[in-house]
């Protein structure tokens, strides 16, 4: 489990990217894959992608700001290779041109509480009224699959006081997630979920956790 994570700051003249760009963004990074022509020419399982945190401006958009990064979490021995493969590249978003400069290493840090801002799972209904109970039976399930000592009791709120429920368009699929929050996590069991992730869809920015204090980090 020797993972590092590298952090891309934000160039080019965007100011903006769409609020759902996950998917979007993993084409991206995948293309630059393609061009460069490298083995292997999609991104591994074992290389996960966070979405690029920024304002929400409540119109399917957010603003980036001097924090927004792009950050990926990869094997150690894998370090090298993306960070080479990705500096001072452009990635088209949507239309949406951002370029990766001044890339850092940075150790996973372990934290009591870890966050995600959305997990996904395969549910049988979206629009169950006990979806919300489901969901957190799924993580429960995940998590003692991952043979961690830690309990995901309760799903944030929104601003507004609803509970935070995501979406993320996959082509014409809209699949629906929540924020998740781990709690009583060890050290070892802390940096266990940060490397492993819970639910699926993590190369679109889904089931990425973070300790609870980096939330200026997180989209």
């Amino acid at each position: 489990m020797n993972f590092l994570e590298i952090q891309f700051a934000l160039g080019g003249t965007t100011k903006t990217l769409p609020a759902d760009h996950g998917y979007a963004l993993y084409s991206a990074v995948k293309h630059i894959l393609q061009k460069a022509e490298v083995e292997p020419q999609d991104i591994p399982a074992e290389v996960k992608l966070c979405s690029v945190s920024g304002v929400p401006n409540r119109e399917g958009k957010i603003y980036l700001h001097q924090r927004s990064r792009f950050r990926l979490r990869c094997p150690a021995e894998q370090v090298q290779t993306w960070y080479r493969l990705l500096q001072n590249q452009e990635l088209n978003i949507r239309g949406h041109k951002i370029r990766l400069t001044r890339p850092r290493l940075t150790l996973p840090r372990s934290s009591e509480i870890l966050k995600a801002r959305m997990v996904t799972f395969k549910l049988e209904s979206v629009d169950h009224p006990e979806l919300p109970h489901y969901f957190l039976e799924s993580c429960k399930k995940g998590i003692e699959r991952l043979e961690i000592k830690g309990s995901a009791t309760f799903i944030p709120s929104n601003d507004d006081g609803s509970l935070a429920r995501r979406t993320l368009r996959v082509r014409e699929k809209k699949i629906i997630g929540y924020s998740v929050v781990v709690e009583g996590l060890s050290e070892e069991d802390s940096l266990k979920l940060q490397w492993h992730g819970l639910g699926g869809r993590q190369h679109f920015g889904c089931g990425w956790f973070y300790p609870y204090k980096e939330e200026e980090y997180a989209s």
